[in-house]
């Protein structure tokens, strides 16, 4: 693997990028950048694909929110590939079979090629599932007008403009991570999740019954029109509970931390604490464990396409048997509440599937968190490297960093692996008893820790700014 990294090095160093600031960016300018990519990804989900016909299937409906794309529109794969492909890269350099030291320049420029050569490779390989099993279907109008009633022409033209929506916001997640606040994933997320919340609360259009579907419009008339409250709001307001839950306690947990002391070893006086969050790794990690699920799912709808059942049927977008129903997420109390609602499953089938769900999010929230620290370099070798480059020391210890890396094992490895199982065990729950809007428990969890991070980030920012001494602690230029 390291022979044919090496001889792959040429192309991965000339793998197309945007250009990194040379200096310090100043924050006023981080937040343009922010907010300019923000318009560019609402035009962008409004823009629908040309050809597409009306009664195409979304086969990312359930995923929407953490895919923050839009079903039909030219960022329709959204950040699908760019979590999959990293999901594959930390997966091979966790187990090692990937020789780069990410901690040298080389290795941190093949690594970001290796990145974006997959990222390519999965926006083909996420589009064409869409076309090739008949889910994105051409529109004969525009086949007739255009090309002379060839369908195929239609399909590979719908194919390019997915492609290029999964090119656009590749680049786009990179100029926020360079030259904005946070990182692009995490604001297109909170975006797309904002986007359902909105429509959640306000939407006056009646979907299921003859009711609107938004939580106050749904109040309201049925209360003028004196319909069963019980019988058409109640799952409202279980949605309602648990949207307000899970923010308060996302917000509590992100404020919940271990303090480690530090001292200056220049300036006498002069003290500081690292903290270790209980949510260490964040909540991105559930991305990669909900967007595996969400390409097992395509892949077994694309076989049933195909005719292929030996996995499960599809009817849609919602697996009706064989494995791919146990391996399909809970995302709303209708899949799992058998005695309210016909799920058309017996209880024990309904209740491994839901063992197998808690499983999956469980012990994958908590190796993708171990994951997510080594590849960010949050684990305790390059923290103690941190805080040794920055002029602090733990009082009463060496400065040392050896001396740092084995304390702050103490905390950082068991801390991750706790918030991981945690975050896993949350996003379950709130996908059991269902969110406002069509978002989702995990993706309303990822919205509000996004959005509490990039406070913290936007405050120490500020700080920065104004004591630019400070930058080398928080690993800035």
């Amino acid at each position: 693997m390291g022979e044919l990294l090496d001889r792959m090095e040429p192309l991965l160093a000339r793998m197309p990028a945007v250009k990194a600031p040379e200096g310090h960016v100043h924050f006023k300018n981080k937040l343009i950048w922010t907010l300019a990519i923000l318009l560019l990804y609402f035009v962008l989900t409004n823009i629908p694909v040309f050809g597409l016909a009306p009664d195409s299937v979304d086969i990312f409906q359930f995923y929407r929110a953490l895919l923050a794309g839009e079903s039909g529109s030219i960022l329709h794969v959204g950040i699908g590939p760019i979590v999959t492909a990293s999901i594959v890269l930390q997966l091979l350099k966790g187990a090692d079979l990937i020789p780069l030291d990410t901690s040298d320049a080389r290795g941190q420029v093949m690594y970001m090629g290796l990145q974006k050569m997959l990222i390519l490779v999965m926006i083909v390989l996420q589009a064409a599932p869409n076309l090739v099993g008949g889910f994105l279907q051409p529109d004969p109008a525009v086949a007739a007008a255009f090309f002379g009633g060839s369908l195929s022409m239609v399909s590979f033209l719908i194919f390019l403009q997915i492609c290029l929506g999964g090119v656009l916001i590749f680049f786009m997640d990179e100029v926020v991570t360079k030259w904005g606040i946070g990182s692009g994933v995490g604001l297109f997320i909170v975006a797309s999740v904002s986007q359902g919340l909105i429509n959640g609360f306000f939407n006056w259009t009646p979907v299921t019954d003859q009711y609107p579907v938004g939580f106050f419009p749904r109040l309201f008339a049925i209360v003028f029109d004196g319909g069963n409250f019980l019988q058409y709001f109640t799952t409202d307001v279980i949605a309602l509970l648990t949207t307000v839950i899970i923010f308060l306690v996302i917000v509590y947990v992100e404020s919940t931390r271990i303090e480690i002391p530090l001292a200056h070893a220049n300036v006498r006086g002069s003290r500081a604490k690292f903290p270790v969050k209980l949510i260490y790794a964040s909540v991105l990690p559930m991305i990669l464990v909900r967007v595996l699920q969400a390409n097992v799912q395509m892949f077994g709808m694309f076989l049933s396409s195909m005719g292929i059942t030996v996995f499960g049927r599809f009817d849609g977008t919602q697996p009706i048997d064989g494995i791919m129903y146990f391996l399909a997420p809970i995302n709303s109390p209708q899949d799992w509440m058998w005695w309210m609602a016909d799920v058309g499953h017996a209880p024990w089938e309904v209740l491994l599937r839901l063992g197998i769900d808690v499983t999956i999010m469980v012990v994958g929230g908590a190796i993708f968190a171990l994951f997510w620290v080594k590849t960010a370099g949050l684990d305790s070798k390059h923290v103690a490297r941190q805080i040794q480059n920055s002029g602090m020391h733990i009082p009463g210890y060496r400065r040392n960093p050896q001396v740092l890396e084995r304390y702050l094992d103490r905390y950082i490895p068991r801390v991750t692996v706790i918030g991981g199982v945690f975050v896993g065990i949350l996003s379950v729950a709130a996908n059991l008893f269902g969110v406002v809007g069509a978002v989702g428990g995990t993706g309303l969890l990822l919205a509000v820790s996004i959005v509490y991070r990039m406070y913290e980030q936007i405050a120490s920012e500020q700080i920065m700014e104004m004591y630019p001494f400070m930058r080398p602690f928080f690993g800035k230029e």
